[in-house]
């Protein structure tokens, strides 16, 4: 029988930089996403979680918490960014490895600031960046695995050059499966206007990894209707605990376990929650976590687990 292993990430608390004195401190951060049912997380920026393998596996374990994932960027469709890449995937490659994390999550960088809205470069790529891109993540992938046994999970993200469904599906026509599939983001599809639902029956060989998140339909139509920044976005509210807003959780984790039993999808995948609301006072995150863990666990989905 397949199984969905719930986590959650420090995302959910508001955490977007490895400093920043408007973020919940990391040790706060354990104690509460322990304190919400959850067993799983991720690294979240790196340096934000000790960076020593021994003292991360020490705080991990003093909470009951296991490690799914690190996290990064990529801007692999510009010119000489292979090493600057590199170098970043190593470091959060070998800390995920090291305390036992089978996955990274890489993310697009964006193509205007999160912060001030600037726009830093063309929202389009052309087709030769679109090459390089998709021809550098296979090659990172590969390095990523076999260097260091972890798996490349690609994240469509807003304000990026991978984020609608078109956009999606042309980076998986254009990348290879044996090293590069996707972390399916819902909310960041939502927001884009793609059908999560779609995606997944398009490519469900192609899911690796799920980032649980729902987008509030009013602010959606404000970013849309006045191209809105994506960091303005979250601070209107544009990302918001289930079930207010969209994607509906239950009809896709039903075809997420339908597709695993089937034997179309790994039959073991993690959906890791996020709920992205930087900044954030410090007492906000807790009861939403606590919420939405009780509300996934009573979404009826067999395969459901927090363990």
């Amino acid at each position: 029988m397949s199984v969905i292993r719930v986590g959650s990430a420090p995302d959910s608390w508001g955490v977007w930089f490895p400093e920043d004195p408007q973020q919940t401190p990391y040790t706060r951060f354990l104690d509460e996403v322990s304190a919400s049912g959850y067993e799983w997380i991720e690294l979240g920026p790196f340096g934000y979680l000790p960076t020593d393998p021994k003292q991360l596996s020490d705080e991990l374990a003093a909470h009951s918490l296991k490690l799914s994932a690190g996290t990064v960027f990529e801007h692999l469709h510009q010119d000489d960014s292979w090493d600057a890449v590199w170098s970043q995937i190593e470091d959060v490659a070998k800390l995920t490895a090291a305390v036992g994390g089978k996955h990274v999550v890489v993310i697009p960088e964006m193509w205007r600031d999160p912060g001030t809205g600037a726009v830093l470069e063309d929202r389009n790529l052309t087709a030769d960046q679109w090459r390089k891109k998709t021809e550098g993540m296979n090659e990172l992938g590969k390095r990523m695995f076999e260097q260091y046994g972890v798996k490349a999970q690609y994240h469509p993200h807003a304000d990026s050059h991978v984020d609608t469904e078109e956009n999606v599906y042309r980076f998986l026509d254009g990348t290879s499966s044996e090293f590069v599939n996707l972390c399916l983001d819902t909310g960041h599809i939502s927001y884009c206007g793609g059908d999560n639902i779609a995606i997944i029956e398009r490519a469900p060989e192609r899911i690796g990894y799920l980032h649980l998140k729902q987008v509030n339909v009013e602010v959606r139509a404000k970013v849309e209707a006045e191209d809105l920044p994506f960091g303005e976005a979250c601070k209107l509210g544009a990302m918001t605990e289930p079930p207010l807003g969209i994607p509906d959780m239950p009809p896709l984790l039903g075809t997420i376990e339908r597709l695993a039993d089937e034997g179309k999808l790994t039959a073991d995948i993690f959906a890791i929650v996020e709920q992205d609301m930087y900044p954030c006072a410090p007492e906000v995150p807790l009861p939403i976590a606590q919420r939405t863990q009780k509300y996934l666990s009573s979404c009826g989905i067999p395969s459901v687990t927090f363990k």
